[in-house]
């Protein structure tokens, strides 16, 4: 970490309180560790709301690999977007169902596409786009 700067903010106590119970729960050190995570989270929103950023995300699906065509409709829609693939993982859950997490890197607009064409897969239980940054302009 490069140099420090000093903030001072004025905030309600109850704000205050609650804040300081959910870095406790986290497990943040102190309150300036908390608060620098608030900020970087926000900086990658920020990041995605730029259609052409560069970007990373990981999309967790849930399904049932006994649907019908499931999941060759699955391996379509990501061989299509292969570009944007950098690694795919499928866990057996149990005899009928199947976590897959896929790491997407590229556009935001593109992985923010292809995340949603696969989420909208007839048959797909649960689907959760996570937005990540490649890092370079986070701090």
């Amino acid at each position: 970490m490069g140099a420090l700067k000093r903030l001072s903010i004025s905030i309600p106590k109850e704000l205050s309180a609650a804040f300081d119970k959910r870095s406790k729960r986290k497990g943040y050190g102190n309150r300036s560790e908390a608060i620098r995570d608030l900020i970087r989270d926000e900086l990658v929103k920020e990041e995605w709301s730029d259609p052409k950023a560069r970007v990373a995300a990981t999309l967790t699906l849930v399904y049932d690999h006994h649907t019908r065509t499931l999941t060759d409709r699955i391996t379509e829609v990501q061989h299509d977007g292969g570009e944007l693939i950098v690694s795919a993982l499928h866990v057996h859950l149990d005899h009928h169902n199947c976590l897959e997490v896929v790491v997407l890197r590229g556009a935001a607009k593109d992985v923010q596409g292809l995340g949603d064409s696969l989420a909208s897969i007839r048959g797909i239980k649960h689907a959760q786009l996570t937005l990540a940054t490649e890092g370079k302009s986070i701090v």
